[in-house]
């Protein structure tokens, strides 16, 4: 999987629907500069070090963010207020913009989880 087959998914979708993933895209990249981009679940992510850091995608009626944890949406809670969680992720809005500190905790807390998980073993 490469960023080729994330541009592929992304050009299946209207402008409008683009722009919010385009967006979220860009800066997961700009936060982790080395990561490469794939499909995981059926949907782009962003992966470093052969772990995904983040998933999102484009449904009928909103975007959604998938930290693949459900321990990385219990941990940032009060900072997803305004958006609809689940276990796994959180919906927004074809014209919403996550925040980019947003994007930073939430990246943050994945990768503490990661460096947990590995030195457990």
């Amino acid at each position: 999987m490469s960023a080729r087959d994330v541009d592929f998914y992304l050009s299946q979708f209207s402008a409008e629907q683009r722009a919010g993933l385009d967006d979220l895209r860009s800066k997961l990249l700009q936060l982790v500069p080395a990561a490469e981009e794939g499909i995981s679940y059926g949907m782009p992510a962003v992966i470093e070090g052969g772990k995904v850091l983040a998933g999102y995608a484009c449904f009928k009626n909103h975007l959604s963010y998938f930290p693949h944890s459900s321990i990385v949406i219990t941990n940032t809670l009060s900072e997803l207020g305004k958006y609809k969680c689940s276990k796994g992720g959180f919906q927004f809005g074809f014209d919403q913009r996550i925040p980019l500190q947003l994007i930073e905790k939430l990246v943050a807390e994945k990768r503490k989880l990661l460096t947990e998980k590995a030195s457990r073993g």
